[in-house]
């Protein structure tokens, strides 16, 4: 048995699967993963909960089984939201330096950045995370610490994630009927883009997108902080849904087609190639063109990666990413996607691989795992500040109901 005070869980409840890792963290805040599980979701659509019976019954069975392979009794957990309703912006936060000396306190600090969470949401919406990004002292930018500076005006550009407060508390009332406690809530997306990403890619700037089956998250990073975030409602269900119905096949069938012969860009093999469709005897009912296919597919995925281009666009990051694109989740494992994203974007493409995490390689290498890992990371780096710096008041705020 391991330590429960060194354990760490990530809860990730998607469209297409509930999975949860487990993690242990050491004396000197080495992460190792030591337990992974994962159940069909069943009762979520878009990554939000539409019959929570079933997805407690599936959550119930990801729980068990991540329990049995770390042998431990899992407590708490780290949860991953999303969803449609989550938007993110950036926002700036101006405060005067009103001392004698015009030195720079923490007060100062906090004060500014109250003033930058100070905004104008919808009634109905709550903040998942305010991240810090760079200070300003009297114009200067990127100040990172301005503590003990000198200066009359302070200001700070934040990063704010927010979403719909109700939304959230389904998920969060859904686990704790379980009988687990919410350590915290953390957007999908940041989760993902912490598994994925060194400090040197954060530096030099990348984009995380995570693909999964009902949404696609994305998240980019530039100068080691989070800068921009977004999130579709469109994942690798609506590819097969396509396909459905371009193919005039079931829904089962096209979900078939999509793995065994499915392509992100035409692939020359598939020219003037068809496929017999049988049935449950064997008989042959149809017959289906692979280049249409591919086809079909290609369209949807592109029309995923401009969406996402052309935001990044509109609010100037596109030249920002010098590590390139890092793309995760169950739809990554298309056949060509890299090349497909590559032709998009113009820039260096490739499928993200968790850093910095030791442990289960099953769960390590794929993508799917790559949020839930993320989670678990999370939750590592805030044991290790609050170890460290026990005066730290954290650089996320959390979101849950009071008991």
């Amino acid at each position: 048995m391991f330590d429960d005070a060194n354990i760490i869980a990530g809860l990730e409840i998607g469209t297409s699967k509930i999975c949860v890792v487990v993690g242990e963290q050491n004396a000197e805040g080495v992460l190792n993963i030591i337990g992974v599980g994962q159940s069909r979701s069943r009762g979520v659509r878009k990554a939000e909960i539409i019959n929570p019976e079933q997805v407690e019954e599936d959550l119930r069975a990801a729980m068990f089984e991540a329990e049995q392979m770390a042998n431990v009794e899992i407590r708490s957990v780290y949860l991953g939201v999303s969803g449609g309703h989550v938007r993110g912006f950036n926002n700036r936060g101006v405060h005067p330096v009103v001392s004698a000396d015009r030195e720079i306190t923490g007060d100062d600090v906090d004060d500014v950045v109250k003033n930058a969470k100070a905004i104008n949401l919808p009634a109905e919406n709550t903040v998942i995370h305010a991240v810090r990004q760079h200070f300003f002292v009297d114009g200067q930018d990127g100040v990172t610490n301005p503590v003990g500076m000198l200066g009359a005006r302070l200001e700070v550009d934040m990063h704010v994630i927010h979403g719909n407060a109700n939304r959230l508390q389904n998920v969060i009332r859904l686990v704790r009927a379980t009988s687990l406690e919410v350590d915290e809530i953390v957007f999908n997306g940041i989760a993902t883009a912490i598994a994925l990403l060194s400090s040197e890619q954060k530096e030099l700037g990348a984009l995380v997108i995570d693909i999964g089956g009902g949404i696609t998250e994305y998240v980019v990073y530039s100068d080691g902080v989070i800068r921009h975030s977004g999130v579709l409602a469109v994942g690798g269900d609506h590819v097969s849904n396509d396909l459905a119905y371009g193919l005039k096949v079931p829904l089962s069938r096209a979900e078939k087609l999509k793995l065994e012969h499915g392509n992100a860009l035409l692939a020359d093999e598939a020219k003037g190639q068809s496929i017999s469709i049988t049935n449950y005897l064997g008989l042959e009912l149809k017959r289906v063109n692979v280049e249409h296919l591919q086809r079909i597919m290609s369209l949807r995925l592109e029309e995923i990666f401009q969406l996402i281009a052309q935001d990044l666009e509109s609010v100037g990051l596109t030249d920002y990413l010098r590590a390139g694109v890092f793309l995760c989740g169950g739809g990554s494992r298309v056949p060509g996607l890299v090349n497909l994203a590559e032709k998009v974007f113009q820039m260096n493409v490739s499928l993200g691989q968790t850093s910095a995490i030791s442990g289960l390689t099953t769960a390590l290498d794929q993508p799917e795992f790559a949020t839930a890992i993320g989670l678990v990371k999370f939750g590592s780096l805030k044991n290790r500040r609050r170890a460290e710096r026990p005066f730290l008041k954290g650089l996320f705020s959390r979101l849950l109901p009071k008991s």
